[in-house]
């Protein structure tokens, strides 16, 4: 697979155990069932990409400890903007919805992301399926970056080289790194965001700890999840 250059570092994993139909239940959106692609099918939809991606959510942090802690309601994957045009090549002949920043109807929060359209900068958001009836497959998130910096979007001075921010699994799937991950995660958790930082945490290396914690004090300081860092 042409997956672009990203430096694996640290702990990868394999996921031994893949949540498919009839497996663990999901929650159902309120614009349309999901039926999630697994991370292997999401790698073999994009295997002739040549720009990076990154398997991110919750898989992501699953990847990284090798096992699947709990039901994913969907399958998140990671790409800068500017590589925007490739990855929507790859989804031809698919409905594509770029969910709309604010204000916006909750009804219908979407629109059409049309082969060769730039997406307007506040769009990081979009919803994939292969047809306009047929259930959700894949989320795609857009990350904005400097040159060969990925920039966090909610405070663009936690920046990292493009480099460092993904990993691989044994299996071959790049993912995205589970600081990383756990910072878009922190802004305001849920109950499963509370309990992947608890899977996830301990497992955590020296680096990717100080990272997080030095992350945190700059964008929600005195975060509850210091005290485990």
């Amino acid at each position: 697979m042409a997956l672009g250059a990203i430096l694996a570092h640290g702990t990868t994993g394999r996921v031994r155990q893949i949540a498919r139909k009839g497996t663990m239940s999901v929650p159902v959106s309120p614009w349309g069932p999901w039926d999630p692609l697994s991370p292997e099918e999401g790698a073999t939809l994009l295997s002739s990409l040549a720009v990076p991606w990154w398997i991110s959510g919750g898989w992501a942090l699953d990847l990284y400890l090798g096992r699947q802690t709990r039901a994913h309601a969907d399958l998140d994957i990671q790409f800068l903007r500017h590589d925007q045009q490739a990855v929507r090549a790859a989804f031809a002949g698919w409905d594509v919805q770029a969910a709309l920043p604010q204000p916006r109807s909750e009804d219908w929060p979407f629109r059409p992301w049309e082969q060769g359209e730039e997406l307007d900068p506040r769009i990081h958001d979009i919803w994939c399926r292969p047809g306009a009836g047929a259930p959700w497959r894949v989320q795609l998130m857009l990350a904005d970056s400097a040159g060969d910096e990925w920039l966090f979007r909610r405070d663009p001075r936690i920046r990292r080289h493009v480099a460092t921010i993904g990993c691989w699994s044994e299996d071959g799937l790049p993912y995205l790194a589970p600081e990383i991950q756990l910072l878009y995660k922190a802004k305001a958790p849920r109950a499963k965001d509370e309990s992947d930082f608890a899977q996830v945490a301990p497992h955590l290396t020296l680096e990717r700890r100080q990272w997080l914690h030095a992350s945190l004090a700059a964008v929600q300081p005195g975060h509850q999840w210091d005290a485990a860092l």
